[in-house]
């Protein structure tokens, strides 16, 4: 990997947050990019529930509505229940930029245990990372948040549709360790801009959403992404991705994407 970058946001108290430079956006430099959020969120609501103690439940689907556009500027992220219970709970997050509502997630956790006798389904593995190949995602895109991240592709590449490897070069908090799932789970955004269907220069396609069932907590510093991008005919479209870690498949994410020439 090349030389270390920045931690991707800086603590100023339990709740507030400034944003590095890593953050910066792809659309749009001067803005945060949404993936290392998503990690931050993911921290956020693990430090909330050690807090209250082991209650043997584990992080199953995590969705996020994109309100609007993050600044870079100090930020505030709460952490709330929804819906208690012993064995299923739902947590929102709310991200709190320039005084209103930027970002809100709604987190299911639910009791973990052994069934490991009915496991089944799981799509095949992504092939190894040693078999990848090194690109560098800054030939498409700028920002500073494209430049923390190493980026491998595996397989045959075609528009809208690869399989590829994902690794942060930036640390979500600076110094202050992370879980491999709050570090991974800041990798899933980054899907929609690695095998673009079309020219960044003649058409937008942000995502409004970024939404994650896992089948088990990933763990390690390599996401597997098998992606596809679909755009239908009235501005709408999808992206679509398999999620790995080193040992096998993991999970799903999909993003809405609202599609609009420049």
């Amino acid at each position: 990997m090349s030389d270390p970058v920045p931690a991707y946001f800086v603590r100023l108290d339990e709740e507030r947050f400034r944003p590095t430079e890593a953050t910066g956006g792809a659309w749009t430099t001067t803005e945060q990019h949404i993936s290392p959020m998503i990690g931050l969120i993911t921290h956020a609501v693990e430090r909330f529930c050690a807090r209250r103690g082991p209650d043997g439940m584990a992080i199953s689907r995590i969705g996020v509505d994109i309100l609007g556009v993050l600044d870079m500027e100090p930020f505030e992220v709460t952490v709330s229940v929804v819906r208690p219970g012993r064995t299923i709970e739902l947590l929102e997050a709310v991200v709190i930029s320039a005084g209103r509502a930027a970002v809100i997630a709604r987190i299911w956790r639910s009791v973990a245990q052994d069934t490991a006798a009915v496991a089944g389904g799981e799509v095949e593995p992504l092939p190894r990372i040693e078999e990848s190949e090194a690109v560098d995602l800054s030939e498409v895109w700028p920002g500073g948040y494209i430049g923390s991240v190493e980026v491998r592709t595996v397989g045959p590449v075609k528009p809208g549709r690869g399989m590829s490897w994902l690794s942060a070069r930036s640390a979500i908090v600076e110094d202050e360790p992370v879980s491999d799932l709050a570090r991974l789970i800041g990798l899933v955004d980054t899907a929609n801009g690695l095998f673009v269907r079309q020219s960044i220069h003649e058409w937008l396609f942000p995502n409004l959403d970024l939404t994650i069932h896992l089948l088990r907590q990933p763990s390690g510093v390599w996401l597997g992404l098998d992606t596809t991008v679909v755009f239908g005919p009235a501005g709408h479209g999808v992206t679509s991705s398999v999620l790995h870690d080193a040992a096998g498949h993991v999970g799903y994410a999909q993003q809405a994407l609202t599609i609009r020439p420049r």
